[in-house]
């Protein structure tokens, strides 16, 4: 049986992630208010961010940038756009 939460994100009872994506207090924040569907377009928009601020998510700071755009996406309303942004063309 899957799990469900309600989606801090979406506002919505959704299937809630298998395990937390990561140690501590906000892997386990994640995992109890964030649905499976949230967190795959979080890992949409992340790779948009270190691609169009040219991240190494290997160093600290650009772990730091990519922490606050989480918590922005996830929990507080949706993370900016970097400047300058131009979606891909279909």
């Amino acid at each position: 049986m899957t799990r469900t939460v309600k989606c801090a994100r979406l506002g919505e009872e959704l299937p809630g992630l298998p395990y937390p994506p990561f140690k501590g207090d906000l892997g386990r924040r994640i995992f109890e208010n964030i649905s499976e569907k949230a967190w795959k377009e979080w890992l949409g928009h992340s790779t948009m961010v270190i691609n169009e601020n040219r991240l190494n998510p290997s160093e600290p700071a650009a772990q730091k940038v990519l922490q606050e755009q989480l918590e922005a996406f996830l929990f507080g309303g949706g993370a900016a756009k970097p400047q300058g942004y131009v979606p891909p063309s279909k």
